[in-house]
């Protein structure tokens, strides 16, 4: 009886192995869903958008500055003809 008891001490604990999970708390998509992805896409495209506008508005100035010329040019013929 003594030695049973003895030997039950000497075990050693019986370790259980499971399988890690290797898997984020993040779901499927959820890197287009975090706020720091819209906000650096909705720069991107603000961005974009602002070059687009930039480059209509250069386009105008310079059909603008076409258009000056043209009248600035008449205006001196006519002055001429006099």
């Amino acid at each position: 009886m003594f030695v049973a008891r003895i030997t039950a001490a000497r075990r050693l604990p019986q370790v259980v192995l499971t399988p890690k999970r290797f898997s984020s708390s993040y779901k499927e998509g959820s890197v287009a869903q975090s706020k720091g992805f819209k906000d650096k896409e909705s720069a991107h495209e603000n961005e974009y958008i602002h070059k687009q506008e930039l480059l209509k508005l250069k386009a105008m100035v310079e059909q603008q500055k076409a258009e000056l010329e043209k009248l600035k040019q008449e205006t001196q013929d006519l002055k001429n003809k006099k």
